[in-house]
């Protein structure tokens, strides 16, 4: 009877490392949701280049998804919603570095003041690409 628990207890999954593999797996499942289009990764026609490398460096995709609402609206939406203004582009430059609230629901954007002008500017020059 001893040896039948041993052998049980030698191919029994321990949690710890179960609940980690299910936590990487999750985390890898987020970051391909949250992926932008190869198109736009690329620099693809009608994108700005660095437009997405920025957007990630500076964690604009931690509450934005190119495609999907996530904590914020999609890219895409924004693009969509301001891109037949004339001063879109310096409309966002601005909603960028100073924060918005109200424009898109109950979630505050919170001011990018990290941000120089040429970095919100380019942003929103590649925002408005996602059309």
């Amino acid at each position: 009877m001893k040896l039948k628990s041993q052998a049980k207890n030698k191919t029994a999954t321990p949690a710890a490392p179960l609940a980690r593999s299910i936590a990487a797996l999750a985390a890898l499942a987020l970051s391909c949701t949250f992926a932008a289009p190869a198109a736009h990764a690329q620099g693809g026609p009608g994108s700005t280049p660095g437009g997405l490398a920025l957007a990630q460096q500076q964690n604009c995709m931690s509450c934005h998804s190119v495609t999907r609402t996530f904590m914020g609206p999609a890219l895409r939406d924004v693009a969509s919603k301001y891109a037949a203004r004339p001063e879109a582009q310096t409309y966002l430059a601005h909603k960028i570095m100073e924060g918005s609230a109200g424009v898109w629901g109950m979630v505050p954007m919170p001011a990018n003041t990290q941000l120089s002008p040429g970095q919100a500017a380019m942003l929103a020059s590649w925002i408005l690409t996602l059309k």
